[in-house]
C-alpha cells in the first residue's frame, strides 16, 4: 500500500500532510466509497485513481473509506466535505449518521458540484432498516441524479459503449478517444431520465437494450455528472479515464 501514501486516505492509509504542503490553491476533492462485494473494487480503483489526480493533474484528493454496515455506516472525517470543491460519490447502499447526512445535503444545497460513479444510483438506499441515529436518502438518485434504478441488463456480454454524436462538442467528451468501446461491466437500466433538460453524453448497449450511460445536469445550483460505468477494469481504459477527468474539470468548471 505504499505507493497510496503520497494522497490523503482516510480510513484506508492516511498521509499527515496535504500533498502541496497544505496550501489550499489546489481545488480538493472529497471521495466516498464503500467496500463491499458488490461495490467493483472502488476501495482499490479510486485511490489509484485518486493518486493519478493528485501527480498529473494538480488536484487534491481525501479518499473516505465508509466503516460499518449497509445501515450503519461511517465515513471518517466527514467534516472535509464542508471545504471541498467537488465530492464523487461510489458507494452502495448505505444509511449514514443524522450528522453527516446534513452536511452532505448542505453540500448540495450551497450549489457545489457533484460526480456519481456506477452505483451512486443506489448509494444511500440501504435495504435494511437504518439503525438508530442513522440516515437513508433513497430520493438522492431522483433529485441529485435525475434517474431511477430500474435493474440491470445481462452480466455476460457486458456493454457496448459509444459517444452520442449530437454531443460531442461538450467539454466531458473532449479528446476521448476511441468514441466506441466495450466494458466489461453490465449496463444499468436507467431510461428514460427523469430530467428531460440532461445532457446525454454517451450510450452502452447489450443485448439490443441502448442506456445512458453518462450524462450531466443541474441540481438545483450543483452541477452533476454521473456514469453507470465504473467497472474495475473501465479505470484501465484511456476513455473511461478521460470521461472522468473531463467530467471533473467540467464539474470544477475548470
Amino acid at each position: 500500500m505504499a505507493f497510496f501514501l503520497s494522497m490523503t486516505v482516510i480510513g484506508y492509509v492516511q498521509a499527515e500532510t496535504p500533498p502541496d504542503g497544505g496550501k489550499r490553491g489546489k481545488p480538493h476533492i472529497v471521495f466516498l466509497i464503500t467496500e463491499d462485494s458488490l461495490n467493483y473494487d472502488a476501495h482499490i480503483t479510486i485511490p489509484r485513481f485518486a493518486k493519478l489526480l493528485e501527480d498529473s493533474y494538480g488536484y487534491r484528493t481525501s479518499v473516505l473509506l465508509g466503516k460499518g454496515g449497509h445501515a450503519s455506516c461511517i465515513f471518517p472525517r466527514m467534516d472535509l466535505l464542508k471545504k471541498a470543491d467537488l465530492l464523487v460519490v461510489f458507494c452502495r447502499r448505505v444509511a449514514i449518521p443524522e450528522g453527516q447526512m446534513k452536511i452532505l445535503k448542505a453540500y448540495l444545497k450551497d450549489g457545489k458540484p457533484l460526480i456519481g460513479i456506477r452505483t451512486a444510483n443506489h448509494a444511500f438506499t440501504p435495504f435494511e432498516q437504518p439503525e438508530a441515529g442513522f440516515e437513508a436518502w433513497p430520493e438522492f438518485v431522483d433529485s441529485i441524479l435525475g434517474c431511477k434504478n430500474r435493474g440491470y441488463g445481462p452480466v455476460v456480454p457486458g456493454t457496448e459503449v459509444k459517444l452520442v454524436q449530437d454531443a460531442v462538442s461538450h467539454p466531458v467528451l473532449k479528446n476521448i478517444e476511441p468514441t466506441q468501446w466495450h466494458s466489461n461491466g453490465n449496463v444499468y437500466l436507467v431510461a428514460p431520465l427523469l430530467d428531460d433538460s440532461a445532457e446525454i453524453l454517451a450510450t452502452g448497449e447489450a443485448e439490443g437494450n441502448k442506456q445512458p450511460v453518462a450524462w450531466t445536469r443541474l441540481a438545483g445550483r450543483s452541477r452533476v455528472f454521473y456514469t453507470s460505468m465504473g467497472y474495475p477494469d473501465d479505470f484501465e481504459l484511456s476513455p473511461f479515464r478521460q470521461l472522468l477527468l473531463n467530467g471533473i474539470a467540467w464539474a470544477l468548471r475548470k
